[in-house]
């Protein structure tokens, strides 16, 4: 007894896998680096308020403050040559683009309708992904295998509508769905936190410049909650919690809506143009998600 076929991401193109690693490792480095930046900042006020003297002349503390600087500023040349900003954001282009036109296929989906002769078919979806690679920036991304169809992805294509139709609104919108639902909870958690912990913060911050004004502390814990709340800013906005929540969100309801209209499909014609719409939802969440993070969409 054969088993019904599936279309996981060890089953798409190999390319899908290496703009895949590209786009994590791009976003872990990039994730580091501000992290780094942003500790730096803050541990350059908090010695900039005390003094640990070294001799008559020398000042340890100043030296710490001073050697934050330069490491802030080798991070940031770092960033500027390295870039791996963009190799998080087009490499998650190129991947999600391989990802949407391998189902598109699999499933029947238009330009790749079932009822089109195989070989036909195949050299269109290496068309497509031939055009992504021309797209894609040449240093981010390097490919290391053949653009091929996957044996998997020929497997689906060649089962009938009901199965094809199944296969996709499990592993596919179900997947999608689940997983953008769980995000928009997560980004709406962490925007809540961060927005508490900000507002505790500026309350510590009144309260330490009061106590600075009147005398009762003499160092500037006024200026290090000041560094504190700037690099805690810069953090939620590098991370977007709540643009992300709430786009997520949308693209969850929107999911949820294509599950349904799919759900009733018979034709393939019908199935061709729906499915495609489908992808195009997926599509346009990605969209907005690399416009929001100042990127140009491909």
């Amino acid at each position: 007894m054969t088993s019904e076929p599936r279309l996981t991401d060890s089953e798409l193109p190999e390319l899908f896998r290496t703009a895949d690693a590209v786009s994590i490792q791009g976003q872990r480095v990039y994730i580091r680096a501000t992290k780094i930046r942003l500790t730096l900042a803050v541990a350059a006020a908090a010695f900039a308020t005390i003094r640990i003297g070294i001799g008559d002349r020398w000042d340890l503390a100043a030296l710490v403050v001073a050697s934050a600087f330069i490491a802030t500023l080798m991070v940031e040349f770092w960033l500027l040559t390295r870039n791996p900003e963009r190799d998080w954001y087009d490499g998650r282009a190129l991947a999600e683009s391989i990802k949407t036109l391998s189902w598109r296929y699999s499933v029947g989906a238009a330009p790749f309708i079932s009822t089109s002769p195989d070989m036909e078919t195949e050299r269109r979806f290496i068309q497509e992904v031939q055009k992504l690679i021309d797209e894609a920036p040449a240093d981010s991304i390097v490919i290391s295998d053949p653009v091929r169809v996957t044996e998997h992805m020929r497997a689906l294509r060649k089962k009938d509508l009901p199965l094809r139709k199944r296969v996709y609104l499990e592993s596919r919108i179900q997947d999608q769905l689940k997983w953008y639902s769980s995000k928009a909870k997560f980004n709406s958690s962490r925007a809540r936190g961060w927005r508490l912990a900000l507002i505790s913060i500026e309350g510590t911050g009144i309260i330490a410049a009061l106590l600075k004004a009147s005398g009762v502390i003499n160092f500037d814990l006024p200026g290090v909650l000041a560094a504190l709340l700037g690099a805690g800013s810069a953090w939620f906005a590098v991370r977007q919690y709540e643009a992300l929540a709430r786009a997520y969100k949308f693209a969850a309801n929107d999911l949820s809506t294509v599950y349904a209209r799919l759900q009733s499909i018979e034709e393939e014609d019908v199935w061709a143009r729906e499915s495609s719409d489908a992808e195009e939802a997926i599509s346009r969440e990605h969209t907005m998600w690399r416009a929001s993070r100042g990127a140009l969409p491909t």
